[in-house]
């Protein structure tokens, strides 16, 4: 009998504030074991492909849902987007981009890049952590995904 797979979620979001209302949203949604908090593009590039300070992460223990913010310092989200989705180890993973930005130009290049929904974050908390919770149920319980 297998054992039950941990279920992990990778936030990639510089603002303090939109992480601890993201993990709260989904904490309280009961979505995930564990949610990873990075705050930049390298660091989530470096948590995914176990380099850096992530060196001995088992990299088989993939997330299976990156929650991707756009607007990020040392690499933008797009950038994080596009090795993802190079990666033969990776590509299957979703991708959900969650930006303020409502931009034609960054909707379009992520969804050429195969991003699996992009949101637009709302502006007050209430609908922030809805948004999150909504998006995490979506994807971890929903979503059927296939298996490793």
């Amino acid at each position: 009998m297998s054992q039950p797979q941990e279920v992990e979620i990778l936030l990639v979001e510089d603002s303090p504030t939109d992480a601890r209302l993201a993990m709260r949203a989904l904490e309280r949604g009961n979505v995930a074991n564990r949610t990873i908090w990075v705050q930049d593009g390298a660091e989530a590039l470096d948590y995914l492909f176990c380099r850096g300070q992530y060196a001995n992460r088992r990299p088989c223990a993939q997330p299976r849902l990156v929650l991707l913010d756009l607007k990020l310092p040392k690499m933008d989200g797009i950038e994080v987007l596009e090795k993802i989705k190079a990666d033969d180890r990776m590509r299957e993973i979703p991708v959900v981009m969650m930006t303020s930005s409502a931009e034609d130009v960054d909707l379009h290049r992520a969804y050429q890049l195969g991003v699996n929904s992009y949101i637009v974050k709302p502006m007050n908390a209430t609908d922030f952590s809805k948004a999150v919770s909504e998006a995490g149920f979506y994807w971890m319980l929903v979503n059927k995904a296939p298996q490793e």
